[in-house]
């Protein structure tokens, strides 16, 4: 299985730029994705390839145009303020356009929560996670049977106009649009802890893209507000939303309960190509979450997501057991190789 990887994800350090006295601990670093790379390089998984370029059309078919242009000059207003730190700021009311010309209010009205600070490597690590999302989806256009994203930062709590949760652009639903307008048809499955709000809100009111999701009750977990199982869609979209909320301690047993029934739906779909997006902070150790996991079960899982049958694009999203997440995903890529 090719992995695809970029050390541009190293510019965008949250423990190093970052108060985390002020706000969360920071845990969405760079040991994540290098703990990952090193685990793969040694059970010689497959090779670890660097991205493609792309241009910035395939995220302006999934996010505000507004919101991308934001992004990419944040860094620099912020700093010809002359304010210090990070650019952070607990999120407003949405503002009409007219308040948009003041960095500090175009924070509040693009951030869903101050758990996303922008800095210097930001945005360079953001776009980066693109090309590295793209150049797997482009390895199963031409032919493979699956393929890695080892991106960073997450994407899965971005919306189409609203950054947060430690995401800044949706990954899985800029591959999900792109291999649409490649004829490919996809699905997304989310197997992060929390659930994929953002993903969710992309697609909720279109019946183009399945998205299915396998986490945490929200009444317990972040992002709390979305993710309930009576949320099927809306409009065009009613049906082609999947919510499969779990209790607080959910050991494998009840997960892959949950699990089966995700892929029986998915199977129904008839994707072409299935997007996973893989969140690890389901393990028993992870200090944000709340699911009792052990790593034998992540080979588990691997082999469950083989009876999809059909193509995987694995994209990395949550985890913070650093020294966990190596073996996690290794197990979950060699599970899945191996059925």
């Amino acid at each position: 299985m090719k992995t695809f990887y970029s050390p541009v994800h190293l510019q965008h350090d949250p423990e190093l730029q970052f108060d985390a006295g002020h706000f969360l601990p920071a845990v969405e670093i760079p040991l994540r994705v290098e703990k990952v790379r090193v685990a793969l390089e040694a059970r010689k998984i497959g090779p670890i390839l660097g991205p493609q370029a792309f241009d910035d059309s395939a995220i302006l078919r999934v996010h505000d145009g507004g919101l991308v242009q934001f992004l990419g000059e944040a860094w620099r207003e912020w700093t010809a303020r002359q304010l210090d730190g990070p650019a952070v700021m607990n999120p407003g009311p949405y503002l009409p356009d007219h308040y948009l010309s003041d960095v500090e209010s175009k924070l509040g009205t693009y951030s869903s929560s101050a758990d996303a600070p922008i800095m210097s490597g930001t945005w360079p690590a953001t776009r980066e996670a693109v090309n590295v999302a793209l150049s797997a989806a482009s390895a199963i256009r031409d032919g493979d049977k699956s393929a890695f994203a080892l991106t960073r930062p997450p994407g899965h709590h971005a919306s189409a106009a609203v950054f947060g949760g430690f995401c800044y652009l949706n990954n899985a639903a800029i591959v999900a649009q792109w291999l649409l307008d490649q004829g490919i048809k996809p699905a997304i499955l989310d197997v992060d802890y929390h659930a994929g709000n953002g993903t969710q809100s992309i697609f909720y009111q279109r019946d183009d893209v399945f998205f299915c999701s396998v986490h945490a009750d929200p009444n317990f977990a972040y992002p709390h507000v979305t993710g309930f199982a009576d949320e099927r869609g809306e409009g065009d979209g009613e049906g082609y939303t999947l919510n499969l909320p779990l209790p607080i301690g959910c050991d494998w047993g009840r997960y892959d309960e949950a699990l089966k029934f995700a892929i029986g739906a998915v199977k129904l779909m008839g994707p072409d190509v299935v997007i996973v997006s893989l969140g690890l902070d389901t393990y028993i150790e992870d200090p944000i979450a709340g699911f009792q996991l052990k790593s034998a079960d992540y080979l588990k899982l691997g082999q469950k997501l083989a009876t999809l049958g059909k193509p995987i694009v694995f994209l990395f999203e949550g985890g913070y057991c650093f020294d966990a997440l190596g073996e996690l995903a290794g197990n979950v890529l060699e599970g899945f190789e191996g059925a």
